[in-house]
């Protein structure tokens, strides 16, 4: 019985490198795909699976999937109330972004970092594209450093033009199974590109017109560094829906909400509108930061629809 990894999943087909180190081309056995209905994809890039020979044709299928040590989720933007899973087993994330050409949401950021958190994954926070930025980015990022790095989350300037912040990728990536994440034309593949020399991933120009990234991964995909680790290159998400969160838990993953919490007046305390909050008073003082809070509002919203739906 053979094992492996799986560093692609392209619909129902697999490719899987095994023990050994040879890749192969391979379909799921019909009970994992019947095992969990609300997953798009019960096997994932990260995925170590066990493998057997098909009583019907003799085929190589995945017989069963390992118990991950942990999984990024996200709702799945083409199946109502389905959650998608980005890659398992995972050690770090990217979460590439950027003030221009184009400009990441800072919804996103908070979005990809509450998965994070729930999964126990850590976090790092690239600003990309630091040669373009003008005095008002400038003024931005460094806000937006101070204001993550506060919380705990460790940021890192990146210009692929110069290779200002590319040496430091390269080293914080050695020897781990890393996701990069972001938006289309934040220059993840460009940056992936660099790490693996001779890859030569597909790229394309962000459009002039309206400084909006363009997809050209579209299969999440792991790939062998030279130096040792992998790199998982997910493709560029628009959206980013936070999944499998009860909702009256999301202040838990929020770092800086979480610590408040015990000095909150009620011990059911949503953080909304209740007397007493410790966390709204945070932010009406400014220590709790107000583009942070909004997004746990929006996100709470959210789930509690999911909630009832599941």
């Amino acid at each position: 019985m053979a094992k492996g990894i799986v560093v692609e999943t392209t619909g129902s087909w697999h490719k899987v490198k095994l023990d050994s180190g040879r890749v192969i081309q391979t379909r799921l056995k019909g009970k994992i795909r019947l095992e969990d209905l609300k997953l798009t994809n019960p096997v994932a890039v990260g995925d170590r699976v066990i493998l057997e020979n098909s009583e019907d044709d003799g085929s190589t299928v995945i017989a069963d999937v390992e118990p991950r040590d942990n999984k990024i989720i996200r709702q799945s933007p083409r199946k109502k109330y389905h959650n998608h899973i980005i890659a398992a087993n995972i050690d770090q994330a990217f979460i590439v972004t950027s003030l221009r050409f184009p400009a990441t949401k800072l919804g996103f950021i908070n979005r990809v970092l509450v998965a994070l958190e729930y999964y126990d994954i850590q976090p790092i926070i690239i600003f990309n594209k630091t040669d373009l930025y003008r005095k008002k980015e400038m003024d931005r990022l460094e806000q937006l450093e101070n204001d993550l790095e506060e919380i705990g989350y460790p940021t890192l300037r990146l210009s692929m033009e110069t290779r200002a912040g590319f040496d430091e990728v390269q080293a914080l990536a050695k020897d781990k199974l890393s996701v990069f994440t972001g938006h289309s034309g934040v220059g993840k593949t460009t940056l992936i590109n660099a790490l693996i020399p001779g890859l030569e991933l597909r790229t394309r120009e962000v459009s002039e017109y309206n400084e909006k990234g363009m997809h050209t991964t579209t299969f999440a995909t792991m790939y062998d560094l030279p130096n040792g680790g992998y790199v998982v290159d997910t493709p560029g998400i628009k959206e980013y829906g936070v999944a499998g969160i009860d909702a009256w838990e999301l202040f838990f993953y929020f770092p800086e909400m979480n610590a408040l919490f015990e000095d909150c007046k009620f011990n059911n305390c949503q953080h909304i509108r209740e007397p007493g909050c410790a966390i709204l008073n945070a932010l009406e003082t400014g220590e709790l930061k107000e583009w942070r809070y909004r997004s746990y509002e929006i996100i709470r919203e959210e789930l509690l629809v999911e909630n009832k739906n599941y």
